[in-house]
């Protein structure tokens, strides 16, 4: 067994590790890993504050415990820690009861990204006013990105960090992720709007706005919000 995978195995040591005396420094070892796992598991509860408040501490430390051992991290950049834990809820038979959770985890990381997403400048409003606009394809910020769910996502993120604000129990909802300036913006959006922003990435603003019975109120939104970067002619 590896030093990594002994960190995250419990009651286990690297071979060959002695202490003074060649003795096996198990007490010593057994601190490093648990600070080590620990680490870990704070990391996720501040990536998923709402997780955390949904299932509450025992249950959290539980399921990060698990997720950690089983998916420990490949890279030191502490913030891209997470990025399959909505996979991993989904597949967490004691996660079962609490549907929605998976799509909140979802949610909640893609918010942490579009916190530290690279910075761009937003296209100049003149550009909307060319006229092969139809046909040309909308860049967005990396910052930009849309979470969908068979639940209302939006209403109970929204709950828990806002106690005042009630969620409703049942219905689906979308989410749009956007960041104008310093702090992201999450804003529930219709099923056809955010068909509409997922397929600007690949396809002509005509196309993409195919199944839209009104496209300004969407784009005008992602102009307001700074999430349109180029606009680029195809022909």
């Amino acid at each position: 067994m590896t030093w990594a995978e002994s960190l995250l195995a419990p009651a286990r040591m690297p071979k060959g590790l002695k202490g003074p005396g060649a003795t096996p420094p198990t007490r010593r070892f057994d601190v490093y890993r648990n600070n080590v796992m620990s680490s870990l598991v704070n990391a996720l509860r501040d990536g998923f504050p709402v997780i955390h408040r949904l299932v509450g501490e025992a249950f959290f430390a539980g399921l990060a415990t698990e997720y950690v051992r089983e998916h420990p991290p490949t890279s030191p950049c502490v913030v891209r820690y997470g990025d399959s834990f909505s996979d991993f809820i989904a597949g967490f038979p004691p996660a079962a009861s609490v549907p929605y959770l998976a799509d909140m985890a979802r949610l909640e990381y893609a918010l942490r990204q579009a916190y530290h997403a690279a910075d761009v400048m937003p296209v100049e409003a003149s550009e909307f006013e060319r006229p092969d606009l139809a046909e040309a394809k909308l860049h967005l910020a990396p910052a930009v990105s849309v979470v969908r769910s068979s639940w209302p996502i939006y209403d109970i993120w929204r709950a828990n960090l806002d106690r005042s604000k009630p969620a409703r129990l049942a219905g689906a909802q979308s989410v749009l992720i956007t960041r104008p300036d310093w702090d992201p913006v999450a804003e529930p959006v219709s099923a056809e709007e955010a068909g509409f922003v997922t397929r600007l990435a690949t396809e002509p603003l005509a196309i993409a706005a195919r199944n839209l019975p009104d496209l300004a109120p969407i784009l005008t939104r992602l102009m307001l919000r700074k999430s349109i970067t180029a606009v680029e002619a195809l022909s």
